[in-house]
């Protein structure tokens, strides 16, 4: 299994909770839930295939759907929404965490496939990783993290950078990858305990 599709799945798994936990908190029925589960886990995704001309993920590869519905079912089965306020909720922390940092990391590959130079690249990395949450915001009437001045963005942009310097460096390989994955959700997790947030003006 290629390094991108590991990504990918990861991605979704991951924002696929996430989804449904956010969904779960705006009191959405199981149709709202599940419509907002797909659109975090998939939305970026298909933004970011559009862009770079490339066939769509979620619309040839069955699996995508798969893992939304039951992540959704377990989600539900399990009451995971039961717990605390988003905020404090380490459910939707982790998922949420691990589903940015695994589709910037998708995003920043299939931009170097589509031969973008470094503002492509880390745009992509940024479409790929908060384009389905703000989708999903949209449409729940929420004002996205992206948005809020939380160090969330900054994460996949910085995510996106480390990509492209490896491979321009031709230091680009699973190991590498694997790093920079670490290094992305260390980071974020470490702006979650130190709550930092980029100054507003």
């Amino acid at each position: 299994m290629e390094v991108l599709e590991i990504a990918e799945i990861i991605g979704i798994l991951s924002f696929s909770l996430s989804g449904f936990l956010v969904a779960g908190s705006a009191k959405l029925d199981m149709l709202g839930i599940f419509i907002a589960s797909f659109l975090t886990a998939l939305g970026g995704g298909v933004i970011r295939d559009l862009i770079a001309d490339k066939t769509v993920y979620a619309f040839t590869n069955n699996g995508a759907s798969v893992f939304v519905i039951a992540v959704v079912s377990i989600a539900t089965l399990l009451k995971i929404n039961r717990y605390s306020s988003l905020e404090k909720n380490r459910f939707f922390l982790f998922a949420d965490s691990l589903g940015l940092v695994s589709f910037a990391i998708s995003g920043a590959l299939v931009g170097i496939e589509a031969g973008f130079n470094f503002f492509g690249v880390v745009l992509l990395s940024l479409v790929t990783s908060v384009g389905g949450g703000v989708l999903r915001d949209i449409l729940i009437n929420k004002i996205s993290l992206v948005l809020t001045g939380e160090f969330y963005g900054s994460v996949a942009i910085i995510t996106g950078v480390l990509i492209y310097v490896l491979n321009k460096t031709e230091l680009l390989g699973v190991g590498s990858i694997t790093a920079v994955f670490c290094v992305g959700l260390i980071l974020r997790v470490v702006a979650i305990k130190l709550k930092w947030r980029l100054p507003k003006v």
